[in-house]
């Protein structure tokens, strides 16, 4: 089994080629330039360092959001062309996912957050229960301070995750404070290996159909529906 994982769903890029128990090659930056541009050549240049054909792989794996509308679309685009092109399944994991999976040796709640401008994140609540990562509470869309509330009811120690956290550090620990444990910097980074591994697991998604999950409406959307009231 060889996977090509792909995400592009967030700021940082990254492109992993896995196998059933390897990691074959990872590519993986976080910097602000367009994943337009830099998406095929970073696939491009794992299948080459690895020698691996497209025809010799046998899925493709792809971060299906919540995050940055255009960064979504280019990462999905590329997946599902690849994925109808060699004739081979697609398989979609939620982003947040990915990130929280990062947490492997915590023991506790485990929350992957991006931000979502004006106060609000992209987030979930995720724990590890004997080695296998579970959802506590469906991925979601809300205000930061809300959400915070509702973790300071748990009564347990959260382990925040991903590089838009130190955006919102003052206002966890302010609600949270002892209770809010930060992830290390290395752990920040959503990995595209780890992306391969769950999607390994998962079962593919219909080519046609699949669309990225946005969780909310774009801006401009929700302008123009306005505008039709």
């Amino acid at each position: 089994m060889k996977a090509l994982a792909i995400d592009t769903s967030n700021l940082t890029l990254g492109v992993a080629l896995v196998g059933e128990e390897t990691v074959m090659g990872e590519y993986v930056s976080h910097v602000k330039q367009n994943h337009s541009v830099r998406a095929m050549p970073a696939v491009e240049w794992v299948l080459n360092e690895c020698g691996v054909k497209p025809a010799e792989l046998d899925r493709v794996i792809v971060a299906e959001g919540p995050g940055s509308y255009t960064g979504l679309r280019i990462g999905v685009s590329i997946a599902k062309t690849l994925a109808w092109t060699l004739n081979i399944p697609l398989v979609s994991v939620s982003s947040l996912e990915v990130l929280a999976a990062g947490g492997t040796y915590f023991y506790g709640m485990i929350c992957p957050l991006f931000d979502a401008r004006r106060g609000q994140v992209y987030t979930g609540l995720y724990e590890y229960e004997d080695g296998v990562l579970l959802n506590r509470r469906k991925d979601c869309n809300l205000l930061l301070a809300d959400w915070l509330e509702e973790l300071k009811k748990e009564d347990k120690q959260v382990l925040f995750i991903g590089n838009d956290v130190s955006l919102h550090r003052e206002l966890i620990e302010q609600i949270l404070g002892e209770q809010a444990i930060f992830a290390a910097m290395t752990e920040n980074n959503p990995r595209p290996s780890m992306l391969g591994k769950i999607g390994l697991k998962k079962d593919p998604v219909d080519l046609h159909t699949f669309v990225p999950n946005y969780i909310r409406m774009a801006e401009a959307e929700v302008k123009w529906l306005e505008q039709q009231k």
